[in-house]
């Protein structure tokens, strides 16, 4: 069985798990995710602890109990702490910021680029030059901030666009003559 499978996942106060069989759905102080079951899997809770079992012995339903355990895991941390993605951008008059459920970037186009937040994920900029992507859903979050740093992403030579704040860029060498 899966080493990631084998663990169980623990509920913490205030947060409701339901089971169904076709769906998981998690709600909590920072809203509601739901997954969809899959029939590999066989999940059942047992007094607060989630524990996640291979319907039958293929290889598959292995893989796929540690897949919607992690899954469920993930859930239940975004429901009670949440997701943040940090983002800086790097370049003269580079800048965003966000008014409401929108975020408006200037980073050297000739146009200014808005993008819309969609329900459930917020967006705030501490500086000029930060963005703060939060969330409960990790998936949604992360495929927001990579939207938003393909917008402009790091170029080699200099290092100017949007990058994740933990991200490192490899500057090239100029050529030589």
């Amino acid at each position: 069985m899966s080493r990631v499978g084998k663990m169980p996942v623990t509920v913490p106060q205030g947060v409701d798990v339901a089971i169904k069989d076709d769906q998981i759905s998690v709600k909590g102080k920072g809203g509601s995710l739901t997954l969809a079951q899959n029939e590999l899997v066989k999940v059942t809770n047992e007094g607060g602890k989630l524990t996640f079992a291979a319907a039958n012995e293929s290889r598959e339903a292995n893989a796929m109990s540690g897949t919607m355990r992690q899954l469920v895991n993930n859930m239940v941390n975004g429901v009670t702490a949440g997701f943040e993605k940090k983002l800086s951008l790097v370049g003269v008059g580079y800048k965003a910021t966000a008014q409401g459920n929108k975020l408006n970037l200037a980073v050297g186009f000739s146009h200014p680029v808005n993008i819309e937040m969609p329900a459930g994920i917020t967006v705030a900029t501490p500086t000029p030059t930060e963005i703060v992507v939060k969330g409960a859903d990790r998936q949604r979050v992360g495929q927001l901030a990579a939207e938003i740093r393909a917008v402009r992403p790091p170029e080699p030579y200099k290092g100017k666009g949007i990058r994740y704040a933990d991200e490192k860029i490899v500057i090239k060498e100029t050529k030589k003559k």
